[in-house]
């Protein structure tokens, strides 16, 4: 009994030593990853450009260009009408006459002959609108993945920085397990303590 007692208590040991590791292991990764002043330190121009880029993301630049583009190519976008407001558009349907069945003929009348007249300019447009709804639907998530690109590379740990950031946490853990005493580091359970298991 007590050699299965002694192998447990060295299973629990390894355990504890080898949490002890990962957590290590997971804070270095964690500083080297965050530490952005060691990364600009080390590598300013490749940093500064990635940061450059994650900034015009967020504040919409991939947005602006294309609606510049956009403009460019098929010109300002039309003002808006002033000639048709609501009140002169109630004089013109008084003119027509009282019946309502008159008027809602010529109406249908003068629409499909409107309809008939601006097809060709509705067609190219249309075809402008297919063609950037194209374009937002290739460029939008080319835009999203390279954002999502340049926060990981801006906040991936290099292996320079992490290790920097592990001989840190290393010295930090022995300094703090040198100060508190080895018993504190071997926090087992004892003999008679065991013994009630």
């Amino acid at each position: 009994m007590g050699a299965r007692t002694d192998a447990a208590r060295a299973d629990v040991v390894a355990a504890r030593q080898q949490l002890d590791d990962e957590l290590v292991l997971l804070e270095a990764s964690g500083r080297a990853a965050v530490d952005i002043p060691a990364k600009v330190r080390r590598n300013p121009v490749k940093t500064a450009g990635i940061a450059a880029g994650a900034g015009f993301v967020v504040l919409g630049g991939p947005q602006r260009l294309f609606r510049r583009a956009k403009r460019a190519v098929l010109g300002p976008p039309d003002p808006l009408p002033k000639s048709l407001l609501p009140e002169e558009i109630e004089k013109e349907l008084r003119k027509l006459g009282d019946d309502g069945e008159k008027v809602r003929r010529i109406l249908e009348h003068e629409f499909v002959k409107y309809l008939d007249a601006t097809a060709d300019e509705r067609k190219k447009r249309e075809l402008g609108e297919l063609t950037t709804l194209l374009i937002v639907a290739v460029v939008r998530p080319l835009a999203q993945r390279l954002a999502r690109l340049a926060v990981e590379q801006l906040f991936k740990p290099d292996a320079q920085g992490f290790q920097e950031a592990f001989a840190k946490v290393q010295e930090r853990r022995a300094a703090t397990i040198g100060s508190s005493g080895t018993a504190a580091a071997d926090s087992g359970p004892t003999k008679q303590e065991g013994a009630g298991l």
